[in-house]
This record gives structure tokens, sequence and C-alpha cells, in this order.
């Protein structure tokens, strides 16, 4: 009890000396409304608003004033994919999937108000439970962080590659996991951390500091998405007409049991690496439609089912924060964007982090929460405009910002290259249904992985025992060995003959 004292206490000191800054609404309004346009905005996602963010405030600005760019945006994309997915039936956010399963019905049949304004305050709430699992659990967390040594963190950045590949991959977990080992393939370019010998540089200096972190995001997340907007003809849609749009209080507070169920759930998976907001609104929606009383309706316009998917997703970004801070592993692709910016600003996650730093996080995410819902309650028809905008505008500012914010980290035009060259990489892996998301992890981990594995070999003279050795890096191998077992295809056949029998 008096370490959760300690906590809130901490808290509620950086939420008062953050709102007593003039600067931080600027920042954060700003950042907000910018993160709502790019979730409104079908082809963009709240991965790539942090990710542009990241190239425009990194070693620009205070890291304070970083974050609070960012987490706004991370937080207001999330929602904003509402918007499009009620209004014209296209999830604006893969996090926005399932809130469209309801919310257009909702829309169709007169009620795309009612549907918006309840969807704003569930992502509130939900995004509020997210924040105190995050309170609550960092810091008992980094206390248990501080007794894992280098074999129990190679292990466990190597899990967070091997389940993001395995549970991003669209088929196969076989691609997710090559995808993930071209990510720690990258990683291993530049200057060894261990004998500070270059390696695998091919005489270019440029490649002694490695795969700088922003240009290749810039690379996987923007270019694709840009190359395929404009690939892409949708024909434009006219919202459909909403009315009123904040909730009637008997709506909101005969569903506070269903937005708590769907915020818990959401912060769960949103705290596995890798899995994302997506997955996330979608488990809470199945959970839901099993055992909601009223499940036969999801899909024809439940607003019990908008509350579950729109609550889960928001609350998925303290999931997701989760890992990061404590472990370094993003629970999610936005927030494996936000560990590039951390790396790029010289902030480590995991046990030496500032517990000071991680409280300023969970104050920022609270103010983000309450923007976002002021915004969405008395501005959302400013958003609903928003959707008028045609891709030809805003792609090719998309691309102005997505350069500049490249070219300005190192200044150099290889960045440039680096960002065109990840970006025709990945292009032709979305051919080929590869995910993304599992190779800017492996990026972004395959530095810890490299010199923790290394580091352990070194201390224990070669001997690989000292993964077996000690108990929490034995466990770690172990589900990572069951994790690669049970995708298998014997242990798919085996799996399927039990089912039949």
């Amino acid at each position: 009890m008096e370490f959760l004292s300690t906590q809130l206490t901490g808290f509620l000191e950086a939420l008062v000396y953050l709102a007593s800054d003039p600067v931080t609404y600027a920042y954060i309004s700003v950042s907000v409304f910018l993160g709502i346009v790019f979730g409104a905005l079908p082809g963009l996602t709240a991965t790539l608003a942090v990710t542009i963010l990241t190239g425009f405030f990194s070693n620009k600005f205070p890291l304070e004033q970083s974050m609070i760019a960012l987490i706004g945006a991370y937080v207001g994309a999330i929602y904003g994919g509402s918007y499009p997915a009620i209004l014209l039936n296209i999830p604006g956010t893969a996090a926005s999937a399932a809130t469209a399963m309801d919310g257009h019905p909702l829309a169709k049949s007169g009620r795309g108000g009612e549907a918006l304004g309840l969807t704003t305050t569930a992502s509130f709430i939900g995004t509020l439970i997210g924040t105190v699992f995050l309170l609550a659990f960092v810091g008992l967390l980094l206390l248990v962080s501080k007794n894992i040594a280098s074999p129990e963190k190679a292990m466990l950045a190597l899990f967070g590659v091997l389940l993001s590949g395995t549970l991003m991959s669209p088929d196969l977990p076989l691609k997710g996991w090559i995808s993930g080992l071209i990510g720690l393939a990258m990683a291993m370019v530049g200057m060894d951390p261990i004998l500070s010998e270059d390696r695998y540089t091919f005489d270019w200096s440029y490649l002694l500091s490695g795969f700088q972190v922003v240009p290749v995001l810039m690379g996987a997340f923007a270019i694709p998405q840009i190359l395929d907007g404009m690939r892409s003809n949708l024909s434009k849609q006219k919202p459909l007409p909403v009315g009123r749009i904040i909730p009637r209080m008997g709506a909101l507070f005969s569903r506070m049991g269903l937005i708590a169920r769907s915020g818990v759930i959401g912060t769960g998976v949103g705290a596995l690496p890798g899995v994302g907001e997506d997955v996330a609104g979608w488990v809470s929606y199945g959970v839901g439609k099993s055992i909601s009383k009223d499940g036969d309706q999801f899909g024809k316009g439940s607003l019990n089912g908008l509350v579950c998917a729109e609550a889960a997703n928001n609350a998925a970004i303290g999931g997701a924060l989760i890992p990061l801070l404590v472990l370094g592993i993003p629970g999610s692709p936005p927030a494996a964007a936000l560990l590039g910016a951390l790396k790029v600003n010289n902030v480590i996650p995991g046990p030496t982090i500032d517990p000071s730093f991680v409280l300023h996080v969970v104050a920022i995410l609270v103010l983000a929460s309450f923007t976002m819902v002021l915004m969405g309650l008395f501005t959302a028809r400013i958003f609903i405009l928003v959707l008028q905008i045609p891709q030809t505008v805003f792609l090719p500012i998309v691309l102005i910002l997505t350069t500049i914010g490249s070219f300005s980290v190192g200044g150099g035009i290889n960045d440039l290259y680096l960002m065109l060259g990840v970006g025709l990489v990945v292009t032709v892996m979305n051919t080929m249904q590869y995910p993304v998301a599992p190779l800017v992890i492996g990026v972004i981990l395959g530095g810890l992985f490299d010199e923790t594995f290394r580091r352990s070999l070194f201390l224990a003279d070669g001997d690989l025992s000292v993964f077996v050795s000690r108990p929490g890096a034995a466990i770690l191998l172990t589900l990572n060995v069951l994790l690669i077992l049970s995708q298998t295809p014997l242990t798919s056949f085996i799996r399927q003959k039990i089912r039949l029998t």
C-alpha cells in the first residue's frame, strides 16, 4: 500500500506540474488534433502519426515536450479512426475495424451522432482504465525487472520479436518470424557493442552508426502507405448525417460495467508484445458477442458492440506502454514508433529508467485523454469535414512531412536513401503478406538482443548453459521454444487430429 501511495503521489505531482504549464496545453491540443485527423483520414494510421512527429521532435525539443506531442498524437489517432468507421464504413485505422461492425449500421439508421458520442466517452474511459493499470503495474514491474540480467534480457527481446511475428502475421507465423529476423539482421549493422569493431558496413562510413531508427520507421510505415494510397482509387463518399453527439447519461451509465470489462481486456491484450490495438478491439468484441445477452445483435447496430470495441482499443494504449517502459519491448506498432523516439532521445526503457519519467508519461496520457474527449464531443463536426479531403491532397503532404522528418534527424541525403530503400522493401513484403511490425520491432530490439546475448556468453566463457542455469532465463527460453513448436506443421496436424477425435 505504501508503494502504491508513493506512486499516486508522484503521479499527482507530475500532473499538477504539467497542468500548470501553459505550453503543455498548446502541445497537447495540437498533437491530439493532428492525431485525430490522421486517424480520421483513411490510409493514415496512429503509427504514421507518431512516426512523423518523431522525426520533427526528436533531439530538437525537450524530452518532456516531445513525449506530450507523441503520446497526444497516439491517443488522438486511435480514437480518430472511429469517424470514418462509423460514417463511411471505412476504418480509419486498423484499431477501428471492429468499430465499423456496429458503428456504420447505427449511422445508416440515423443514429450516427449517438454512435460517435458513445464512442468518444467509451474511448475516454477505456484510456483511463489502461492508464490506471499502467500506473499501478509499471512501478511494481520495474522493481522486479531490476533482477533481470543479460541472459533474461536476451531471451525477452527474442520472445518479443517472435511473439509479434506470430500474432501479426495474416497467414503463416513463419512469415512474421522471417520479418522479425530481417529486422534483427539490420540491427547488427554498425559498430560491434562488445568489441567496437565495424560489421557489415562495406567500408561505408554512414553505416558505422547502424541503420538510423527514424528513417527506418518512415520507410516501413509511411512509404508503403503512400504508395498504396496512390494506387487505390477510393470513391469519395459523403459522410452520413449525424444528430446529437453528446451522449445521454443514462445510455452511458448503463454500460459502465461493459466499458470496464472491455477496458481490462484491452489493457491485457495491449500488454502483449507487438500485438496492437486492433487485436484488442476484436478480442473484446468477440468476448462481448459471446457473453452479452444481445450478442445476436452484434454487427447489426448494437451500442454494446460499439462500446466493446472502442473501450478496448483505447485501453490498449496504456497496456502497450507497460512492456515498453518496463522491458523496452513495445506492445503495438505505434508503441514501437514511440520506442524509436525514446531511443533517439537516449532514453533507455527498463530497470534503469527514471521513475519520474514514467509518472510524467502517465500524467501526459491522462491529459491527452481529457483533451481527446473534449475535442470529440464539442468539435466532432470539424473532423467530419476532414473526411471530405481527397487523398490527392493529403498524401503529397504526408510525403513531404515524411521526407523532412527523415532528413532532419541526421541531416544527410543518405537518410533519405535509407527511407526509400526500406519503403520499397516493405512494399514488396506487403504484397507477399509479410507483416511489417515484427521487422521494425526487430530493428529496435536487435541491438538489445545482440549485446545482451553476446555479453552473457562472454561472461560465461561461451557456455550456453547460462541460458538454462538461471531460472528466469530458463523460463523465457522455454517460452521461446514452445512458441516456435506450437506453430510448426506437425503441431498443427496433431491439434487438428485431436480436434477431430
